[in-house]
């Protein structure tokens, strides 16, 4: 059989004739990055054999002995810019945890329920976490039960996207044994570090944290707690975890307390998850007056909509786009990435780098800024295509940054960096399938954009686009630009939340059973509207 010679990690595998690149790579435990689970769409997974010549890992068939070297890509970083703040409510604090000290000992308590007792007094000694799991990213913040403060707050990289961006891929990845435990595995790891450093910096010990809140999309949940998520990706897409329940934290081997126990908020459906939960019960959305759209924007276009407190939600599958990735020049929001795009009326550009260094890539909100500024401007035509120079009546120093890359026109963003046809057609793809979503939902709910009387957008993510881009790129109607307000990320100020609140659980257990969760793919016509909504026009 072959041997295949990872150089740079000094790791060599012997493995069947015939096996990729990529495969060879994680039997060995080598991280090579392939957000799109090796389906050759990415293009993230480029290593190095025969000297110099670049190949995709996922792509490349081993049929003989070879050395490879692994490139080191400007997305992996510890620079990622993550917003990690949401907006909330005042509530009174009346935790599910609770400490009493009776003199000698002090007793621990879900509920009315004897979780542990612990030696001495130990009573002001009571912490939880809130974690946002995201698809892209991870967000846990410290909090003391008692008075409700937030002690420290950290984000991380979810390590799973490292092999499968999405959430279809991750849902494949991991119906196999191994993958699930790979998936679980990485991120229990990590969630445990982070613990470790948010313990570090408030002075805690994590013995003393006795509950953890799992916000995330469907499938996130499932890999967390170590479920197969298959039944999600087929027909009639049942999920095994309905939430609004608690689990023993040492059955999923997160490092708090021995008795500490984890919560998912209610489930509402395969692809609205816990984290959509969170979102409604942040911001209130079952008591706001009027027609008001809660969306979070990402690879798994969450949404719901409330007609004065009755709600409805569903989700569209936006792929990876908005995270950089499947783009030529794409990247993660960390250092040397592209954050924001402008074009001046004298043609001039203005680029916001995050680090305040060289640009090396786009990441998403970059992205939005960019395709927004040129479909604005006209350069790219509302069916896609890159504009004819000699026909735009625009500035020449604008007019020449189009021009040949790899045989094919492009617009030069910056040095050696360009957005090409395939990027703006993979941002197409994204933001067809939200704005066919947002389009879908009105319309089977009898609502028309124009009676919308608020749009909230959610998530990381979302909070770092511009208005005017959304606007721009046509993924929100003309009739929402001055409705929008950026609500941040809700998923972990909501499960906050339910950290502080007994009454939460079982408040949004109920909700959620009265919410009409609708599946498009079911809709008649939803092919149809979703083509419709390709174009960059209204």
């Amino acid at each position: 059989m072959p041997i295949i010679n990872f150089k740079k990690e000094k790791i060599a595998v012997e493995i069947p004739q015939g096996t990729t690149i990529l495969q060879a790579a994680r039997n060995a435990g080598v991280l090579v990055e392939s957000p799109c689970n090796g389906m050759g769409t990415c293009g993230k997974c480029r290593v190095k054999i025969r000297g110099n010549e670049a190949v995709l890992a996922c792509r490349a068939i081993v049929t003989e002995d070879l050395a490879v070297e692994t490139l080191e890509d400007k997305t992996l970083n510890n620079t990622l810019k993550i917003h990690s703040e949401g907006d909330s409510f005042t509530y009174q604090i009346d935790a599910p945890i609770t400490k009493r000290f009776d003199g000698v000992k002090t007793q621990v308590y879900l509920r009315d329920s004897l979780l542990t007792i612990e030696e001495g007094d130990t009573e002001n000694q009571c912490y939880g976490l809130s974690v946002d799991i995201g698809t892209t990213t991870l967000v846990s913040a410290l909090i003391n039960l008692a008075t409700g403060e937030e002690l420290a707050s950290i984000s991380a990289l979810n390590p799973q996207s490292l092999h499968a961006q999405d959430v279809l891929s991750r849902i494949q990845f991991a119906s196999k044994d191994q993958g699930l435990d790979q998936m679980y595995e990485e991120i229990t790891s990590e969630l445990n570090r982070m613990t470790a450093e948010l313990c570090s910096a408030a002075g805690i010990e994590r013995r003393f944290i006795y509950e953890a809140v799992y916000s995330g999309n469907t499938t996130m949940i499932h890999l967390a707690l170590h479920t197969n998520p298959e039944s999600l990706g087929k027909y009639p897409y049942t999920p095994i975890l309905k939430g609004g329940a608690f689990v023993r934290a040492s059955d999923y081997n997160l490092e708090i307390s021995q008795a500490g126990v984890i919560y998912t908020p209610p489930v509402i459906s395969a692809y609205v998850g816990p984290d959509i939960t969170s979102g409604i019960l942040a911001v209130r959305l079952q008591d706001v007056e009027g027609t008001v759209l809660f969306i979070d924007i990402g690879t798994n276009g969450e949404m719901a909509l409330s007609r004065n407190g009755e709600l409805s939600a569903t989700s569209t599958a936006a792929g990876p786009a908005f995270e950089g990735m499947n783009i030529t020049f794409g990247m993660r929001a960390g250092n040397g990435s592209i954050e924001g795009f402008e074009i001046h009326d004298d043609g001039a550009v203005s680029l916001q780098v995050i680090g305040g260094g060289k640009a090396v890539g786009i990441c998403g909100s970059g992205l939005f800024d960019l395709v927004g500024e040129l479909v604005r401007l006209g350069i790219v035509t509302e069916n896609g295509r890159f504009a004819n120079p000699d026909t735009l009546r625009l500035p020449q120093q604008l007019c020449s940054r189009l021009k040949e890359f790899q045989g094919k026109i492009a617009f030069e963003v910056a040095p050696d960096i360009y957005l090409t046809l395939k990027d703006v057609r993979q941002v197409q793809l994204a933001k067809g399938a939200i704005r066919a979503g947002i389009t879908a939902l009105l319309r089977h709910q009898g609502v028309a954009e124009e009676d919308v009387s608020q749009v909230l957008i959610a998530g990381s993510f979302g909070y770092h686009l511009k208005t005017r881009s959304l606007v721009d790129i046509t993924i929100m109607p003309k009739s929402f630009e001055k409705k929008i307000q950026f609500v941040g990320n809700t998923s972990k100020s909501g499960g906050k939340a339910f950290l502080l609140n007994q009454r939460f659980p079982e408040e949004m257990k109920a909700l959620v059973k009265r919410v009409n969760s609708v599946e498009l793919a079911n809709l008649d016509g939803f092919e149809r509207l979703f083509v419709g909504c390709l174009n960059f026009k209204e």
